[in-house]
Formats: C-alpha cells, structure tokens, sequence
C-alpha cells in the first residue's frame, strides 16, 4: 500500500540528504552574521541548513525564474508588445511559530544574489489585518490571524497591481510590538523580480461569491508557493517557548500589546501561551491553515529540532 501511495503521489519526496545534494555547486553567499541578522526569535536556523535546504531551494527558483522570464520574453515577440516585466510571486504559508518570517527572509537574501533576480522584495499578510478597533468592533479579536480578520479586497488589489506591472504599489505595515496595523506606515513594491508574500492562510482558496460574478483568490497570483509544516506538538511547543523568551524582551516594551505578561511568573505565563494557542492558533491551523497544505508547489517538514528533514516537490 505505501509503494502504491507514493507511486501515486503528485509530489516528488525527497530526505534531507537526497535534497541536500541537489544544491549542485550553487555558492554559499550568507555568512554567520548575515543570519543572525535572519533569523527569527526562537528560530535557531544554522548555516548548515542554509546549505542543505535553502541552497537547493534558491538554485530551483532561480531556474523557474529564469523559464518564466524566457516565457514572458516569448509571448512578448509574439504579441509585438513592449509592457514591462511582471514579477514573479512566491507565496509562503504555514502555521504560527513554524518559522515562515526566517525562510521568506533566507531565501529574499539568497534570490537576490543570483544575477538574473537583483530586485527581491518581501511583504507580509499581516499588515492587510483589519485594525484591532475594527476587529474588536466586530467581535473578531479572538479569530484574529482567520481568513475573515484580514482585508482580503485591499490584498487582492495589492496582488493584482503588483502583477500588473504598476509602479509603488503601497502595502500596509504591522506591528508585532502594538499588535495592530500601524496606519502611518508602508511598504512600497516598485516592479521587483521577485516578490515573496508570507502569510497564515496565503493558500486558502476561499468562497466563491453566490451572486455568480467572478472572483480571484490571493494564490491565483502566485507563480510558486512554499508550505513550512511540523507536527502539532512541536508547534505549541515553540510557541509556548517564543512567549516565554518575549517576556525579557519586546513585552517589556511600555507599547507592547502584550506587557501585562511581562511580569508574570513562568507557570502563568506558559498557562496563558498555551490557551492562546489552543483556543486560537491551533484551531485556526486545523480549520484553515494545514487543509491548504496540499496546495502548495514544495512542502518542507520540519522536526522537533527545527530542522527541515523531509522535503516534497510537485510534479509538473
């Protein structure tokens, strides 16, 4: 029964070893303090894994990017048109405390080193959120990071600018310190060659309208996306230890969200992390986050040391 499921699968499976010796000869350009620089609280990425997943990944992307640029240059002589270059959209998905901030902030390093690529940007969903007056107002402060908190009209808008080809598209700024959209800031994406889009629930096909009008989800714009699992208990268990560390650094914060648990003793803070995690993360993972998994163009499974030890390949 394995034999036949694998035989049937649409992914290519590979150990951490088998994907490791596909890097080929692609250079190693990020050096020790480039990731430290990285990395995300609680998120003890070496240079080792640099190597052994990341190369490996940039090398693939970069081939896929070089196709589709030779695609578009294509279609361009056919049509006798002159419009410019149209990004190429890497999506991110993947549950809370997996680590999807340090992989979409490797690979942006590591994609803008190839010469045909220069121009990498990276935004996140969390600033189309709706701000916490709006979530509050609505009774949504509990579902905050679910499909409906989001904006997902602005998003889509943001996408399909960016795909178009149109000069500073604007994208909304968040705050992990306030825990709230930040309404004076923005990121600008002017025509990079590659956009990285990280977010929870990026994959998510969503609902088509009733009213029979057509309708474009977030995924529909992306060229490749990049699912980060681990199983359950890891990721409460690097969640509960993120919280903790916070405690002795941005909780402190007089403007964090979050400074009413800096000074709690580590049995209630870890009590609070874990409801947190159960009444909220977790249950949007199982709702709307890890359904989408099979979506995705590469899955990378990590383990309880972080380490991604299995790694799966669509099939074209």
């Amino acid at each position: 029964m394995d034999e036949r499921v694998a035989i049937l699968s649409p992914y290519h499976r590979f150990t951490r070893s088998e994907w490791a010796a596909l890097r080929a000869d692609t250079p190693l350009t990020l050096s020790l303090d480039d990731l430290s620089k990285l990395r995300s609280l609680n998120d003890p990425i070496s240079l080792e894994e640099v190597v052994a997943i990341y190369l490996p990944l940039s090398r693939l992307l970069a081939l896929y990017v070089a196709a589709t640029q030779g695609l578009f240059k294509a279609t361009q002589r056919f049509l006798g048109a002159e419009d410019g270059k149209m990004p190429y959209i890497i999506g991110v998905a993947g549950s809370v405390a997996v680590g999807k901030s340090t992989l979409s902030r490797v690979m942006r390093a590591l994609l803008s080193r190839w010469p045909n690529t220069p121009k990498v940007e990276l935004i996140t969903t969390d600033g189309f959120l709706y701000p916490n007056a709006v979530l509050e107002a609505e009774g949504l402060m509990e579902k905050k990071g679910f499909p409906e908190s989001y904006d997902g009209a602005a998003l889509l808008r943001f996408l399909h600018d960016v795909k178009a080809g149109t000069r500073n598209v604007r994208a909304p700024v968040y705050s992990h310190l306030t825990y709230d959209v930040v309404s004076e800031e923005s990121v600008i994406v002017d025509r990079p060659d590659i956009l990285i889009v990280e977010g929870l629930n990026v994959l998510l096909p969503g609902r088509p309208p009733r009213d029979g009008r057509p309708s474009a989800f977030v995924s529909d714009f992306f060229d490749f996306s990049v699912y980060l699992h681990a199983d359950e208990a890891d990721l409460e268990q690097w969640y509960v230890e993120r919280f903790l560390r916070l405690r002795q650094t941005s909780f402190r914060d007089p403007r964090s969200y979050f400074r009413k648990y800096a000074d709690v003793g580590e049995a209630e803070a870890t009590a609070v992390a874990r409801d947190i995690w159960t009444k909220i993360n977790l249950r949007n993972l199982h709702d709307n986050i890890l359904p989408t998994r099979a979506r995705a163009n590469l899955v990378l499974t990590k383990g309880a040391s972080h380490s991604v030890e299995m790694v799966e390949l669509r099939k074209l």
